[in-house]
């Protein structure tokens, strides 16, 4: 995060970084932002994220990218947002993911709609033209 967060400062982008306060402790967070939050948990650390977030996307990541995703897909299933969730699939890394997914429908443990919560992209390039569009 810290390099988007700087790719963007550098682009002469404005910045919010939210970290959970026990994270803060153990890492030295970006506080040099636009808006800096510390939360008491990470629950609530993605509650401040999606609340002041147009889209959410999606980068090749590890355990907490796929818990982030699941949670705002879950939200998004129960109604409780309609943002754009942008999945960037830089050289296949979320294809077995995607497979899970249409394995979840075709088992009928979702309805077809969720699929349509997410939008696939192969590159950052194409997730921000889609951001525009």
């Amino acid at each position: 995060m810290g390099t988007v967060a700087r790719a963007a400062q550098a682009a002469g982008g404005e910045t919010f970084g939210v970290i959970p306060v026990h994270l803060e402790r153990r890492e030295v967070g970006k506080s040099d932002l636009t808006t800096y939050v510390v939360t008491e948990t990470m629950h609530e650390r993605k509650k401040v994220m999606l609340y002041n977030a147009d889209a959410v996307v999606v980068l090749p990541g590890g355990p907490g990218s796929l818990d982030e995703l699941f949670e705002v897909l879950t939200w998004r299933q129960l109604g409780l947002h309609d943002k754009p969730i942008i999945v960037v699939n830089t050289d296949g890394y979320w294809d077995k993911l995607r497979d899970l997914l249409e394995h979840v429908v075709a088992q009928e443990f979702a309805g077809a709609e969720m699929q349509d919560y997410l939008t696939w992209v192969d590159s950052a390039e194409e997730a921000l033209a889609k951001l525009n569009s």
